[in-house]
């Protein structure tokens, strides 16, 4: 929790967010992640100052569970003073104990936002969906939350100005808002309406613009000029073998290429049709299709498809 102190911007953790995305749909199937098409509601998790304290965090923690689809699961909520914003004790359940930051004592309405990142702890647990390490675990969960419909409260419990700041979660700004914009994307649902921090639209905006440029890069038929260029570029150097394969100078664009890999006789010598490797703009999975013009693909992970020029 950032509080009153410096606020990271940009995309440090981009590449992560995108593996957590497509852990996601691994994990949980196309079919679940469509369950999720209805974000968490705003009257549902609003808290004002003449609520009942423990009465309201409970009732927004049910609110949570009931999103996340936990029916055996019951939350039990209190605040203590602490550096983080929130904790949750992880164990074999049906109850599971969250500490909330005593500064969420008089600053309730950021409660859900809490909320909604500590039962993602216990969702995952339950789907024993983890990443090695503290640090790429909680950008999962707040992947997770942000593309499951309660992430938009995260990035809205953001304000900064010149004499303050707050900020929840482990993602930058930017990156809560590309993740709630690929799930703007996907579900057509605009969670700039629900927004109360001006600063949190504007990353929502900053992180739709980067997610609107995953669907137009190379060699997916929405790409510019530019891109297409460079391309095919790259295209000729694969095929004639004068930088050999990966000539793209993958982690600078996002496609590679490489031989089929098999001979007429059916065996394999490296030097078959050459095949172009992209990631998919939606779920992330790597998609290998044949360079020969115009193809479509359909990712097998999250069904999209794609209009391609390879």
């Amino acid at each position: 929790m950032a509080n009153d102190g410096p606020v990271e911007h940009g995309y440090p953790h981009l590449e992560t967010v995108r593996a957590a995305i497509n852990a996601l749909y691994k994990r949980l199937s196309y079919d679940t992640v469509q369950t999720f098409a209805t974000s968490v509601a705003p009257v549902d998790v609003a808290f004002c100052d003449t609520d009942d304290l423990h009465l309201g965090a409970q009732r927004v923690a049910r609110e949570m569970v009931r999103h996340y689809r936990l029916p055996d699961a019951r939350m039990i909520v209190g605040f203590r003073e602490m550096t983080h914003a929130a904790n949750v004790e992880l164990a074999a359940g049906p109850e599971y104990f969250i500490e909330l930051n005593d500064r969420f004592r008089t600053h309730r309405r950021d409660i859900g936002a809490a909320l909604a990142h500590e039962v993602m702890h216990v969702y995952l647990h339950r789907l024993d969906l983890s990443f090695p390490g503290t640090r790429d675990n909680e950008i999962l969960t707040d992947t997770a939350a942000a593309y499951l419909g309660a992430g938009w409260l995260l990035l809205d419990a953001y304000r900064e100005d010149a004499d303050s700041s707050q900020k929840l979660g482990y993602l930058t700004p930017e990156e809560f808002g590309y993740v709630l914009a690929k799930r703007a994307l996907l579900f057509d649902e605009d969670p700039g309406i629900w927004f109360t921090s001006p600063q949190a639209y504007t990353a929502y905006a900053a992180g739709m613009e980067l997610a609107r440029r995953d669907s137009r890069q190379p060699p997916l038929t929405a790409a510019g000029w530019a891109g297409r260029r460079r391309y095919a570029r790259d295209r000729r150097h694969a095929q004639d073998r004068q930088h050999g394969p990966g000539s793209s100078q993958p982690g600078v664009v996002p496609y590679s290429f490489t031989p089929d890999g098999s001979d007429a006789s059916g065996g394999s010598d490296g030097h078959g049709p050459l095949r172009v490797s992209f990631p998919c703009p939606t779920c992330h999975q790597r998609i290998r299709v044949p360079v020969r013009g115009r193809v479509r693909a359909r990712c097998g992970v999250c069904r999209t498809v794609l209009e391609c020029d390879t």
